[in-house]
């Protein structure tokens, strides 16, 4: 009974800070088509910002003919897809290829439901939130579609009834579980410091301070997470265009393509959005922005200026990783990912909650004096330990790394043909020379040249051959 009440009240504890007590049903449907419109033309929009930007930074000028600098480009590229002809290859299973594009694209719009994009508003006679709907758990919700969206990935791939969309489904399974257990652990710390699940109320808890601050690993880990997610370079590996010639969308063209390239895009708001909530203080306005006039710009409509911004400064982020990087290697990346993203990871949440448990009371309760402030005694021995924990760790990797440098001593001449195959020289080596040997020819005895490392003849067999020679 003690494990059903505790269970029983915790929702009780993490209500979200959102009131939608004076939302009825058809506000709520507004909402949710302004929602979609604006992901939508927000969508045309950054397609153009990143051909625009790429095309800076390659010194070219990108699109610039379709309407005023090149506005209506990406316009005019949708309605070509639809234009285009809907091929369904002979092969594939009709029923799930053409129901996989369908998940990929509707999945990505669903998690922006309970991402607050400002505070509560006067709108059509009603004091509403800028936030379609909140729970004690949305960010799990969040997480838990971006799960189910990749199925749409995998269903292509297994669907189209050709290996290399299948190959491109399977990697994107394996990214998937990678990325989505250290995209998980990432903001584990975030729920510690603000004590909520509830993207309201963890915007709420950065009033006074955003988690970028405290909970900078977590951030640099959700980075690199996200852009795995997305699938975007220099993660882009379910669509590797030099080794897969697409990918899972390989057999895809006309609308069903469309809603592949739809998804993608919209999945990057909403991951975008989802790192504004949780590190960069969501809707709130900078610090130094609140405090003119008493904070008037960070009420009412304000908040959605500051959260379009901070949205736009990570899609910017998405656009100079593609024009920067090139892509890595798929066994790289997913070396990176479980031997590296996910151990450390699991090791800055026990920091975190160890930290958090100390700064609560539950390690102690002395207190100590230190700048004029009063920290808890314990709080100094965990960040104490901590430190000495990473100082070693950055000790024996840094001493592992240079042992990895020194030079390796290799011999200034090789055979190419000692392993049976040829191998070519390392910098600073040189090949054996070929040893002369005596062959018999019809005409004679002749001199041939015979590699080392090849089926030479032994300096007896030679001896051998001049004595056969001569009495011939």
């Amino acid at each position: 009974m003690s494990l059903l009440a505790a269970l029983s009240g915790i929702p009780a504890l993490d209500n979200p800070s959102a009131d939608f007590s004076d939302t009825p049903l058809w506000l709520s449907l507004v909402k949710a088509v302004l929602i979609f419109v604006f992901l939508l033309v927000q969508t045309l929009i950054v397609i153009w910002f990143e051909r625009r930007v790429i095309g800076r930074m390659q010194q070219r000028p990108g699109p610039n003919r379709t309407g005023p600098f090149g506005l209506l480009q990406t316009l005019a590229d949708g309605m070509k897809l639809a234009l285009k002809e809907d091929l369904t290859p002979k092969n594939a299973d009709k029923v799930v290829f053409i129901l996989a594009p369908i998940i990929a694209g509707a999945m990505a719009f669903v998690s922006f439901a309970v991402i607050p994009i400002g505070p509560s508003v006067w709108m059509f006679g009603h004091h509403t939130p800028l936030q379609l709907t909140d729970t004690p758990v949305a960010v799990l919700l969040i997480l838990a579609v971006a799960g189910v969206g990749f199925y749409g990935i995998v269903l292509a791939g297994w669907s189209s009834g050709s290996t290399y969309p299948l190959l491109g489904g399977l990697r994107s399974t394996a990214q998937l579980i990678s990325y989505e257990i250290a995209m998980g652990l990432s903001l584990v710390a975030i729920f510690l410091y603000s004590g909520s699940m509830s993207t309201s109320q963890i915007v709420s808890a950065q009033r006074s301070l955003w988690f970028i601050l405290p909970a900078f690993f977590s951030f640099a880990v959700y980075v690199v997470t996200m852009v795995g997610e997305t699938n975007r370079l220099p993660f882009d590996l379910a669509e590797g265009e030099g080794e897969l010639t697409g990918g899972f969308h390989t057999e895809y063209s006309s609308l069903k393509f469309a809603m592949f390239f739809l998804g993608e895009y919209v999945s990057m708001f909403t991951v975008s959005a989802l790192a504004t909530t949780m590190f960069l203080g969501g809707w709130q306005a900078p610090p130094l922005v609140t405090m003119i006039n008493h904070g008037m710009f960070n009420h009412a409509w304000w908040g959605v200026l500051w959260f379009i911004v901070k949205l736009w400064s990570f899609m910017f982020f998405f656009v100079w990783l593609r024009g920067s990087l090139p892509r890595v290697r798929y066994d790289q990346f997913m070396r990176f990912g479980w031997k590296f993203l996910i151990p450390t990871t699991l090791l800055w949440v026990v920091a975190v909650a160890s930290i958090r448990s100390a700064q609560l009371g539950y390690l102690g309760s002395g207190r100590l004096s230190l700048l004029g402030r009063s920290i808890p005694t314990a709080t100094l021995l965990v960040v104490g330990v901590i430190a000495v924990v990473a100082l070693s760790a950055a000790w024996v990797w840094d001493g592992r790394r240079a042992a990895a440098q020194q030079p390796v001593a290799r011999p200034e001449e090789i055979d190419p043909f000692a392993g049976g195959y040829p191998v070519p020289p390392m910098p600073g080596q040189r090949l054996r020379e070929p040893q002369p040997a005596l062959s018999t020819a019809a005409g004679g005895p002749a001199l041939s040249t015979v590699g080392a490392g090849a089926a030479s003849p032994s300096a007896g067999s030679v001896d051998t051959m001049q004595q056969e020679s001569d009495r011939g």
